[in-house]
């Protein structure tokens, strides 16, 4: 009889167990899902200097070969401009990163490609990378096929292709920031790693451009390790800051890398 008890206790000790280690793994399940299936891309910065928190994490992104910030541990800087259009800055921002030997990445929609073929081939010329922002700029949440996702990728690959004589590498920024865990999935089905950023601030408004002052103490004041800065190549602002703010990250001691470069 003892050991029937016996027996059974176990038994019943084990299924505790199981049922406990179960319901862990789905609650934490359920709270990632929560956080990652938020559509918008967002921060928030705790403290200065310190690495902010996005609404999804980098250990759950990782598994989409999806990015939002690089080594924390190290005093790096990935620079990436979205192009959506090219209002005559983007000469003066190729000639500031030349001349501080830095290579970025610039994310362009299929038409800047069609527009501005020499410009491109020149990011290409310079060592940049040309990264892939979408044929027409839509909400890709909204995307729910592999096809119709495929319709908004291919045809900029096509177009570098035609343009540079290059093959496109892979690297997708999310217009808007705006995306979903099947997004995510989608793009990694593809081979494209997706970037998001740490670091932005409100530069694409053609009408009130922030003055020097203002955006270089935001972008300062906001900076850490490992960030993968959003500046859009269409701000006045940025062009007449962008000398000035990548010798003061140097004098800082923060190195520019490519995004290539990020930590496997």
């Amino acid at each position: 009889m003892y050991l029937v008890i016996r027996k059974n206790s176990i038994i019943l000790t084990l299924f505790i167990c199981f049922i406990t280690v179960f319901s862990i793994f789905c609650i934490n399940k359920a709270t990632l899902m929560a956080k990652s299936d938020n559509t918008n891309w967002g921060l928030s910065f705790k403290k200065t200097g310190e690495t902010p928190v996005g609404n999804a994490s980098p250990e759950f992104l990782k598994n989409y070969n999806s990015y939002y910030i690089g080594d924390t541990n190290q005093k790096n800087i990935y620079l990436t401009f979205d192009c959506g259009y090219e209002n005559g800055y983007m000469p003066k921002i190729l000639e500031i990163l030349k001349k501080h030997d830095i290579k970025a990445t610039f994310f362009v929609v299929g038409s800047y490609i069609k527009t501005n073929p020499d410009l491109v081939k020149q990011m290409v010329a310079d060592g940049h990378i040309v990264g892939n922002h979408t044929m027409n700029h839509p909400n890709m949440s909204k995307m729910s096929t592999l096809d119709e996702f495929k319709n908004e990728i291919e045809p900029v690959e096509k177009l570098f292709k035609e343009c540079t004589g290059q093959e496109f590498k892979k690297y997708y920024r999310p217009p808007q920031g705006i995306y979903s865990t099947k997004n995510l999935e989608m793009a990694k089905e593809l081979g494209y790693k997706t970037i998001f950023w740490s670091l932005a601030y409100v530069d694409w408004k053609q009408d009130s451009q922030p003055d020097t002052k203002t955006a270089l103490e935001k972008i300062k004041s906001r900076i850490h390790n490992g960030a993968i800065i959003l500046l859009h190549s269409t701000s006045k602002t940025n062009a007449d800051i962008l000398d000035t703010l990548i010798t003061d990250l140097k004098s800082s001691g923060y190195t520019f890398k490519n995004l290539d470069e990020l930590p496997k």
